[in-house]
């Protein structure tokens, strides 16, 4: 069904476009959360290249903020456990956890980075969280998010409570440094290799972190948001790749 107006109404009537709240719509966030830049039609291109017809679309990105206790369920039991571990490591809760983000009914740490190994550690080892999985760490670049445009994300997995969290640490372009933890969960180590290749996050204290994807003299990192997505010339294994506006046409 559609209405007068060409829009398609939510499940229950609503109009999605509208409703905040509507599950069909993960980035509207209203006032809520972090400001990190506005974005401008859809998909943010900044050169004339929209085509989507939304080049008029004026909207503020933003990053999930704080969250407030309780934090609901199981949650709770985590984030006092944790914050009890640490102080018995004699490490103030808040000197290592920044802030704590319950969002799409999913737990957030954002751990600042040089405590990370003695969280990682915790998170690990304490018998009531025991979160032995690191299931890898994934690289994300905001560069609006002015001094700490840089951000790796590791997934957690407890096998023996069934739980799954994630700890998010963050750096600054002009420093892109974050401790490994590679000691503590070993299956990081190619992730952390991957995640340099592609964002240029350096871990400091990885056994050999060398790319692993891009050849070993590539310039630059191909996952950030600044990175030119044509005309790059490339020679790899001795074939000379062409921009994209001097290759074949098959049209």
């Amino acid at each position: 069904m559609t209405e007068a107006n060409g829009v398609n109404p939510g499940a229950n009537g609503v109009n999605p476009d509208k409703d905040l709240n509507a599950e069909n719509l993960p980035g509207r966030r209203g006032d809520q959360g972090e400001p990190i830049r506005v974005q401008r039609g859809m998909f943010g291109a900044n050169n004339g290249g929209d085509t989507t017809g939304y080049g008029g679309l004026v909207r503020p990105v933003r990053l999930p903020g704080q969250a407030t206790r309780p934090y609901g369920g199981w949650f709770d039991e985590v984030a006092d456990e944790l914050e009890g571990a640490l102080e018995e490591q004699s490490l103030l809760p808040e000197n290592a956890i920044e802030k704590t983000v319950v969002d799409r009914g999913e737990l957030t740490f954002h751990i600042a980075r040089e405590h990370l190994p003695r969280v990682a550690r915790t998170l690990r080892d304490d018998p009531a969280l025991r979160f032995e999985l690191c299931t890898g760490v994934s690289g994300v670049h905001f560069p609006g998010d002015k001094g700490r445009e840089l951000h790796a994300v590791y997934h957690l997995r407890s096998i023996t409570h069934s739980r799954m969290i994630r700890l998010e640490v963050s750096a600054p372009d002009s420093d892109p440094h974050i401790p490994s933890i590679v000691d503590v969960y070993p299956t990081n180590d190619w992730h952390e290799r991957e995640t340099y290749d592609f964002f240029g996050l350096i871990f400091d204290g990885h056994p050999a972190l060398t790319r692993i994807m891009m050849p070993d003299d590539w310039q630059g990192f191909p996952q950030r948001k600044d990175y030119p997505l044509g005309g790059i010339p490339v020679e790899y294994k001795g074939a000379q790749i062409p921009a994209p506006d001097q290759r074949r046409s098959y049209s």
